[in-house]
């Protein structure tokens, strides 16, 4: 039984784990395909390089793909431009598709497209080296603070506090991180003095986590602000007893700082609730601000609008306002969902199971949850996989799947030469007097692997 998966971030590790671990059907194969050069996903390109202890769960991955009956080829596209899902159906008994949510949802207000306007998501991919970042509204990625002196970022889950807490950092802080050299360089020259975090809701209903959100105080160099009064426009906030435990740490977090007067910090990070926000306006032809209108609790869990506004002046903005699967070339998909349709991880097609199809983590059941909520999700698939195996082993394939990936165009790097890749970032940082600093191009990356491959 020979099961390709497709993408190698959590979702696909712990599908390809649950795999080769269980002992239902013996001797059970998988390789793992990723587009990119390198594995681990969003391990590796959306956790903050200062969150060193989640960034260590790449070694829990690591085992998983050392295993003796997995394997491991980046830079292989699937979709137009690169190997069809049909064929590789042809080159594996089945393919399990674990490729995240990719696209950023949108504020839909005017001025959003300005420059200076962007996505969270390609900041984080900016200081984490992902090497396709491409920065539209930003302008060139080295533009992101430059000339920035207030930001704001709206959204108040984990991703609107890393992007906070970055912002509000010192560069002495992230110089013993992996972040790439050159952000590192725009980032120890910015003069970003205040950062603004907005939700249209209340605290209560605010989606990071505590110890996210608690980290922003240990900040050495920046107060946190809170507004009383704007806090206590939530129903829950005079007593949030009867909330969930999470939510009633928030709040009692909240409520603490509120407290607290500033201490005059070289930077301050001012969490702001109750504001939606209704055009990004504009200065000298690029961003100067977002115009935002106060919004008051509805009685049912949502908000309504007040139709009074606040201008916030700014020059940088980053939304982080969730995220949407995109569809796969050759798969079925639910447009309203933003997910493959499945039935316990099989692929539906016109409602009936598409036999040797199977999807995982966020394209499976939308962007929720964290990190650990991809275990539960991939032992699903693949137990409605194994539960098909005796079927779907019938089914002759290739001998060699990577021959035939090869000659359907694709040019897989395997594991020597992620491990290549790695030992090429490590001499990066000695050479700058750092511990291991990304390559952030796809250049670097490819030509790493080469060599790594050239010297076998």
């Amino acid at each position: 039984m020979h099961v390709a998966v497709v993408g190698s971030g959590p979702s696909g590790v712990y599908t390809a784990q649950s795999l080769v671990q269980q002992d239902r059907v013996p001797g059970v194969r998988v390789d793992v395909l990723d587009r990119l050069p390198c594995p681990y996903g969003l391990v590796r390109y959306g956790v903050a390089p200062d969150h060193e202890k989640i960034k260590s769960l790449q070694n829990n991955l690591r085992a998983v793909l050392e295993h003796e009956r997995v394997r491991f080829f980046g830079g292989v596209e699937i979709g137009p431009g690169g190997v069809s899902p049909a064929r590789l159906r042809e080159c594996y008994h089945a393919v399990v598709y674990c490729v995240g949510a990719a696209a950023d949802r949108r504020l839909g207000v005017p001025g959003e497209d300005l420059p200076g306007s962007c996505s969270a998501t390609e900041f984080v991919s900016w200081y984490s080296a992902h090497p396709d970042v491409a920065v539209r509204g930003c302008g060139p990625p080295d533009r992101f603070v430059r000339g920035v002196e207030t930001a704001v970022v709206i959204g108040v889950g984990n991703v609107a506090v890393d992007v906070a807490r970055i912002l509000a950092r010192g560069a002495a802080e992230l110089a013993a991180t992996d972040m790439p050299h050159e952000a590192l360089g725009v980032l120890a020259e910015s003069r970003v003095r205040e950062v603004h975090m907005v939700g249209r809701r209340g605290p209560s209903q605010a989606r990071f986590t505590t110890k996210e959100l608690r980290e922003l105080g240990s900040l050495p160099d920046a107060d946190v602000v809170v507004d009383p009064e704007e806090l206590a426009l939530d129903p829950a906030y005079a007593d949030p007893s009867g909330l969930p435990a999470a939510s009633r740490r928030n709040v009692e977090v909240l409520r603490d700082w509120a407290g607290r007067p500033p201490r005059g910090r070289a930077r301050r990070i001012r969490l702001r609730f109750y504001l939606r926000p209704v055009a990004v306006t504009e200065a000298a032809g690029r961003v100067g601000g977002v115009r935002f209108e106060r919004t008051l609790p509805d009685g049912h869990g949502g908000v309504t609008g007040s139709g009074t506004y606040e201008d916030i002046e700014a020059q940088l903005v980053l939304r982080s306002v969730g995220y949407r699967g995109v569809p796969i070339d050759g798969l079925p998909f639910d447009p309203a969902r933003g997910t493959v349709p499945h039935a316990a991880g099989r692929v539906l097609r016109d409602g009936a199971v598409s036999a040797g199809e199977y999807v995982a983590g966020w394209i499976k059941r939308g962007p929720t949850g964290v990190i650990g909520t991809n275990r539960p999700c991939a032992k699903e698939t693949a137990l409605s996989l194994l539960d098909d195996a005796p079927a779907l082993a019938r089914r002759a394939v290739p001998g060699d799947p990577p021959a035939a990936l090869r000659a359907a165009g694709a040019e897989p790097i395997e594991w020597p030469g992620w491990l290549a890749i790695e030992r090429a970032e490590a001499e990066l940082g000695r050479s700058l007097g750092r511990g291991s600093v990304k390559i952030p191009d796809w250049a670097g990356l490819r030509e790493a692997a080469a060599r790594g491959a050239a010297l076998g």
